[in-house]
């Protein structure tokens, strides 16, 4: 039961983060970077499980490794991003969270042009 103890430890990091916004609120953001880091770990082996089997349906069925790498770099950057957003959300910076989500965006449309390169490809021998 993994989303047990995610639950518990995002509980147990929300009580310590309401009782400190009392006293050293500056506190605050370690807290919650820190419950990240442990809920990450947490399901870091999930993650594990999902890129094996990805990559072993990649290998039976043909397709370029190149992409399935691609793919996962999107997922991470995406995940990271998100990760940041809000932990700068949390802290107030609602300007510097809009500004990493925008750059985490643009760097995920410029990993993808491979991608989007080769479907035009596809799309273009298609087309008579």
């Amino acid at each position: 039961m993994d989303i047990v103890k995610i639950v518990g430890v995002g509980l147990i990091s929300l009580i310590i983060i309401i009782i400190l916004k009392q006293y050293k609120p500056e506190f605050v953001v370690y807290v919650s970077i820190i419950a990240g880091a442990i809920i990450l770990m947490l399901v870091m082996d999930k993650l594990q499980g999902i890129v094996s089997l990805l990559t072993s349906l990649s290998n039976k069925s043909g397709l370029n490794n190149q992409f399935l790498v691609i793919l996962l770099k999107i997922t991470g950057i995406a995940f990271l991003t998100e990760f940041a957003v809000s932990i700068c959300k949390d802290s107030g910076e609602t300007a510097i969270a809009s500004k990493i989500d925008i750059g985490g965006k643009i760097i995920i449309i410029s990993i993808s042009i491979p991608i989007i390169y080769a479907l035009l490809e596809i799309i273009l021998q298609i087309m008579p």
